[in-house]
Formats: C-alpha cells, sequence, structure tokens
C-alpha cells in the first residue's frame, strides 16, 4: 500500500531555509506571528513553540523521530497551536525564551521547545526530547499528553504562574545601583579566570565540548599589548595553532576553489571530533582572530590558516550577487550504506577511500602520517560512537617532522601534501554535498565585512577588498528600506523582510568604520554615521543605559531584553561601545563618546562580578581608559609612497588605533584635518596623534613604525 501523499502546512509560505525544512511535516506548523496567537486565543490553546535552524543537527533528529510520526503530529494539531522560529532570523525572541528554557532547567540548546499560554508566556520548556522515553530523558509524546491534561485541568493555575518570569525580568532591567561597582579589576579579573581554566595542553578553555569563541582571543590580544602580559599572547596563539591542527579544521581547503574554514565546534577536547556544521558568523571572526595572530607574532602559519578561511568563505559561501550565505549542514546523505543522512558524511574518510584516492604508495604514507589515518580510524575520542572505522583528519606531525621520517626536505614534503589534499579535494567534491543555508544576514555578513577589510590590510590582498566593498553595497542596496529609513534583517530569493535587530546595526556599523579605515572612502564613515544615530534612537535605553536587542517600535517580541554576554558571537553593547568609541575619536562627537561610556557603565554589576563573560566589552574598556592613538594620513592615497606608510600601519597590531585619511571631502568629518589639509604639499605623509595631540608628520615608513614602538611602549 502506498503511503498517503504529504501535503504542506503554512510554513510552505516562508522564506526561511530552517521553516521549510518543516514546510512538509503531518504537523499544522504556523510561522511566529498574529495568526497563530489569534488561533490560540480564539481556540484556547496553548502554543507550542519549536526553534532551531537549518544546519542544526538535532533539530532534524527531532524532525525525523516526532515531527514525522504521525501520532505525534495528531496529539501536537488537537491540544496544541504548533509554531515553529528560525532562531537566525529573530535572535531576540530566541534569546528571550532560551533565558526561559535555562533559568528553569540549568541548560539550554537547539532545538528548543517551550510551550506558551496563548498571551506567549512561557510555562514549560527544555530543548531536545526524544519520541519515547530514553537517555534519561522524558518521551515527547509523555510530555505532550501531560501537559495537554494540566492545560485541561488546571488552567488557571498555569496562567497566573506564567507570568512570573516575565514579571522577574522586568524588574531585573529595571533595577538600579546605587554606586558604580568597581571595574577597575575587571581585566585582571578575567584573565586569570582564563589562565585558570586554560587546557595547557590542547590549548582552548575548558573540557568538552570546546568552542573557539574568538572574542577571548580578541580579549587576549588586546590584554598583552595593554599589559605587556606575553602570557595571554601566548595562549592565545597556542590555542589558535592547536584549533587549526585540529579535525575542526577542513585541512582540504585548495585556494580559487573551495573547502577549507572551520565547523562549529569539537565535541572532544583535541579539536579533533568536530560538530561539523559550518557556520559564516564562526569564519569570519576566526578569519580576523588568525590575522591578529598573524600581525602579533609574524608567523606564517597564522597567515595561511587566515588566507583558507577567506578562501572558503569566497569561494562556497558567497552569492553571486554579492551577499555571503549563513551555514553549510553538519549532515549529507552518505555514499556508502543506507543512503540516509548522516553527521560528517561529506568530510569522513575510511583508510580505502584514501587508498583509492592516493595511489601512489609513498604520497599515501606521507599524508597519512602528517594527518593520523589509521586502517581502523581514528575518531577515538568520538563520544557515541558514531565514527568508527572513519578518519577525521587532524594534523598529527608538522611538515618538519615528516621530513624527517621520510628523509626528504619540507619543501618536498610540502609540494607532496599539497598533491595529496587537491586529489582528496577532487574525490571529495563528487560525495553528495552538505546542504546549503542561503539565506543572507545583515549582521553575519557585517562580521564578514570586517574580516575582509582587514584581509585586505594584512595581506595585501585586493580580493578581499573587493569582496568587503561588493557585500557592503550589496546590504546597503538590497537591505536597506529606504521607504523607512531602515536596515532589514534577511534576504533570500529576491526578498528582503524581518525588521533588523540592534545587532544588524552594530556589525554592519562596524563593518563600514573598518571598510573606511580599509579605503578612506568616506561615503563608507558618512553612512556608519547615520546608522549609529539611527541605532541609538530605535534601541538605546535612555533610563539605564545600554541597548535593547529589538527596536522600540517592533512588537514581534513581547519583552524587549539587553544582551549582557559575549558567546560565539559578541554582544551588541560591547560591539556598540566599541564603534561609539572610535566614532567619537575620528569625528569629534562627543555625544557618542558619552554614550559609550554609559553603556559600558550600564554592564558594570556584569563586568565587576564575572567579567570574563564579557571580554569583548573589556576590549572597548581599554579604548576608552587607555591613550588614544590616531593616525592621519595625507597626501594622494593612489601614490606608492602613501602605500608604503599604510603598509607599515597593517602590519602591526594596533588595537584602539584609528585611522583616518584627511582630505578637502573629509575636512566636515573630521575636526582636526583642516590645519593638515591647510599645510599640504602634495606629499604623502603620516601624523600619529596621542590623546588628539598630534606629533610631526613623517614622510618615511621606518619612522612611522618606531615611532609608533617609542609612543606605545
Amino acid at each position: 500500500m502506498s503511503s498517503p501523499e504529504k501535503k504542506p502546512n503554512r510554513l510552505i509560505e516562508e522564506k526561511s531555509p530552517y521553516l521549510l525544512q518543516h514546510a512538509m511535516n503531518p504537523v499544522e506548523w504556523q510561522a511566529w506571528g498574529d495568526e497563530a496567537f489569534e488561533k490560540a486565543r480564539k481556540e484556547e490553546k496553548p502554543i507550542f513553540l519549536s526553534v532551531g535552524y537549518s544546519t542544526c543537527h538535532w533539530c532534524h533528529v527531532m524532525e525525523e523521530e516526532s515531527f514525522e510520526n504521525p501520532d505525534i503530529a495528531g496529539i501536537l494539531n488537537a491540544f496544541f497551536v504548533p509554531v515553529k522560529v528560525d532562531r537566525e532570523e529573530l535572535p531576540d525572541l530566541d534569546r528571550l525564551y532560551m533565558s526561559y528554557v535555562q533559568s528553569t532547567t540549568g541548560r539550554g540548546g537547539w532545538p528548543m521547545s517551550v510551550w506558551l499560554t496563548p498571551d506567549l508566556k512561557p510555562f514549560y520548556g527544555g530543548s531536545y526530547f526524544p519520541p519515547e522515553e530514553r537517555y534519561g530523558m522524558p518521551g515527547f509524546k509523555t510530555i505532550l499528553l501531560s501537559i495537554a491534561r494540566l492545560w485541561e485541568d488546571d488552567r488557571q493555575k498555569i496562567i497566573a504562574e506564567s507570568g512570573i518570569f516575565f514579571t522577574s525580568l522586568g524588574k531585573e532591567s529595571r533595577q538600579t545601583s546605587s554606586s558604580q561597582p568597581d571595574t577597575k579589576e575587571a581585566q585582571k579579573r578575567c584573565f586569570e579566570w582564563l589562565e585558570a581554566n586554560y587546557d595547557h595542553q590542547f590549548g582552548g578553555f575548558g573540557g568538552a565540548p570546546k568552542f573557539p569563541r574568538p572574542v577571548i582571543l580578541n580579549f587576549l590580544f588586546n590584554h598583552a599589548y595593554h599589559t605587556g602580559n606575553k602570557k595571554a599572547r601566548d595562549m592565545a596563539l597556542y590555542t589558535l595553532r592547536k584549533m587549526a591542527e585540529g579535525g575542526i579544521h577542513d585541512h582540504l581547503g585548495v585556494a580559487g576553489n573551495g573547502g577549507g574554514g572551520f565547523s562549529r565546534y569539537s565535541t572532544d577536547e583535541r579539536w579533533h571530533v568536530p560538530h561539523f556544521e559550518k557556520m559564516l558568523y564562526d569564519n569570519a571572526q576566526l578569519a580576523l582572530s588568525f590575522l591578529e595572530a598573524f600581525q602579533c607574532s609574524k608567523d606564517t602559519l597564522y597567515k595561511a590558516v587566515a588566507e583558507d578561511i577567506i578562501n572558503y568563505v569566497l569561494c562556497d559561501m558567497q552569492s553571486p550577487e554579492g551577499g555571503f550565505y549563513s551555514a553549510e549542514d553538519a549532515d549529507s546523505l552518505a555514499t556508502h550504506g543506507s543512503g540516509q543522512k548522516q553527521e560528517g558524511a561529506f568530510y569522513l574518510w575510511s583508510a580505502k577511500e584514501i587508498r583509492e584516492t592516493l595511489d601512489d604508495e609513498e604520497l599515501r604514507a606521507i599524508f597519512s602520517f602528517t594527518y593520523g589515518i589509521r586502517a581502523e580510524g581514528n575518531a577515538l575520542n568520538d563520544p557515541h560512537g558514531e565514527f568508527t572505522g572513519k578518519n577525521i583528519l587532524m594534523q598529527q606531525a608538522t611538515i618538519e617532522e615528516t621530513a624527517q621520517k621520510f628523509g626528504k626536505n619540507a619543501e618536498q614534503i610540502k609540494v607532496a601534501l599539497d598533491d595529496a589534499k587537491i586529489r582528496l579535494y577532487m574525490a571529495r567534491s563528487r560525495r553528495p554535498r552538505p546542504f546549503l543555508d542561503d539565506k543572507i544576514l545583515t549582521a553575519w555578513n557585517g562580521l564578514m565585512i570586517s574580516a575582509l577589510a582587514k584581509g585586505y590590510q594584512v595581506l595585501d590582498d585586493e580580493a578581499c577588498l573587493a569582496a568587503a566593498r561588493k557585500t557592503a553595497d550589496f546590504i546597503l542596496e538590497k537591505l536597506f528600506d529606504r521607504t523607512r529609513g531602515r536596515l532589514l534583517r534577511r534576504y533570500r530569493d529576491g526578498n528582503a523582510a524581518i525588521a533588523g535587530k540592534a545587532e544588524d546595526y552594530a556589525f554592519f556599523v562596524q563593518a563600514l568604520i573598518d571598510l573606511y579605515e580599509a579605503t578612506f572612502e568616506t561615503h563608507y564613515l558618512q553612512t556608519a554615521l547615520d546608522l549609529a544615530e539611527l541605532q541609538n534612537t530605535l534601541f538605546y535605553d535612555n533610563v539605564q543605559g545600554g541597548y535593547f536587542s529589538t527596536a522600540v517600535d517592533d512588537d514581534t517580541v513581547p519583552l524587549r531584553m539587553k544582551e549582557e554576554y559575549d558567546g560565539a558571537e559578541p554582544s551588541v553593547n560591547s560591539v556598540t561601545a566599541m564603534n561609539l568609541l572610535r566614532l567619537a575619536e575620528m569625528t569629534g562627537k562627543e555625544e557618542f563618546g558619552r554614550k559609550a561610556e554609559e553603556t559600558i557603565n550600564s554592564c558594570s554589576m556584569m563586568l565587576a562580578e564575572n567579567s570574563n563573560a564579557l571580554p569583548q566589552m573589556l576590549a572597548a574598556k581599554n579604548f576608552a581608559e587607555q591613550r588614544r592613538v590616531g593616525i592621519v594620513f595625507s597626501g594622494p592615497l593612489q601614490s606608492a609612497s602613501m602605500t608604503r606608510l599604510r603598509d607599515a600601519v597593517h602590519k602591526k597590531y594596533l588595537p584602539g588605533a584609528t585611522l583616518t585619511h584627511a582630505s578637502k571631502e573629509s575636512s566636515l568629518m573630521f575636526p582636526h584635518s583642516a590645519a593638515i589639509i591647510a599645510a599640504e604639499d602634495g606629499k604623502a605623509k603620516a601624523f600619529v596623534c596621542i590623546n588628539k595631540s598630534c606629533q610631526l608628520p613623517t614622510e618615511n615608513p621606518q619612522e612611522l613604525i618606531d615611532m609608533l614602538d617609542a609612543l606605545l611602549a
């Protein structure tokens, strides 16, 4: 007997790849919005809210086990109003209900499952639930029936108690401190916490699972620069080195073709067994971290990894229109066996596959020794045993160690490994690719523009600058609603939608400042100023200071929240504080500086008690409190002498330094530029200004470097 034909639910009308993945479920899903809320109120049913994202492995598992199950779908449809949300489209909504889940269960994750009253107040929640009792977890079917029974028998009690969470959040957001907590030691305490949790053997902080969290690496480089603490720098460098060697790094990147980049996180402490999804925001921030590592150390390893990440994003993640896609899935169709999707299927290798692809015995031996290939598989730390018999490429010997073992020189080994990687890359490219989430998010594209602008400066790579310009122009053309004068968050399939969140403004303003410093094209800086003003109007808390995640006129979320945590992505408040400080230093807009300080002060309790939660804010705090460095260039931008001066600055790690170009065009923006322009003689010069006091200009790149070293020592 043939199975009944599947019919689409209402999600078929959506643009989100995640929502569309669920459009053929027998569950009668609706998108978050008034239609679903009205149905819940009219039918007096609770809402079942399911939040996830398209490349989430356990979201796929729960869909297959529960949301495709006709019995479970029948229960959901009969007793609840099922609602699906893409957390990447509505991050503020996700954050609100994740706060509830974490506060009531002590943990969180995706898929997130929350039950709400018709007026959107949560009363029960969790993350992944198996269909029946297992893993020591209650079965989803049992939970649904229990909640349906409680809603029928004790509805008024549930409704009465459901408001407690929102009430407590509201009180917390209105609390004021009679005196500002002492944050003078915040930098020191953050470093001490990282030092205590540092893994001296494998790098990173804490045990498995290990997440990159680039904001920590940024703090460590920044802290080392301002304090002279070399240990902070060395911890960051070693962590990046071990990550680059690990299986979390895709070692089959081929310049001009694709591959490479980093997976979301490692399930083990060695960075070996990853969760294989690749996210744009991770790779954007890690590219920046490796570029800063190269500036700090001059070690070309970090330069090569930064180039690898940028190559991956430009080849595999860029749309023809110029924006960058969001993510690649962890799962893909297996080439052997069941034909079902399996996590990591695209990236795993059996010894037999290596042997068939690398048919030269010596080449195979060299590659296998370097990358730890074993006949029985090398994924020994796989916590669930999913990768038994498979190999995850992990660099387990240096080129020098391999050269010594095989009696060759380092250059010969490098040539052999490059040959092997190309062969394996070509073989892998014939496999079914993981699903690509092709929506384009303003915030994440902002992070990538910043990485590309830095890549152009440090690597002197024109392709980086061209891509950064193209992406910025794409956002301004496609994701800016000129009718309302607002940023939009998401673009897909020709459709731009969703009111921009605070992170869209913050990350894109940061990108425009970075792009201005890379190009000295004033329209990027003017747009950054305009959007920063708009962000202040829409998101700033005029009572407590700091920025809400949701705009004042955005009714998507029932309660506006502020974020005080620099996690996988930096928090809006940390990035905005730095943006405002940079803009104030460049343009003399003192009100921006005051708002930045108010934003830092709004997080003073967290900085005083748990400063390791806000490492990016500590970098902004350093900018506010340390000597401020402004490097002002004057003269023709396209001249060879100007290029040499700028290159001298670009190669140095100078956190907190601002770069501007004094010209007739920029004179209205920069209050200090008029005198410099008046003295212009047509030659390329650089002025180093400390706390708004400028030294005599120089035309000599080495003299500029010596001046910076002396003044900043």
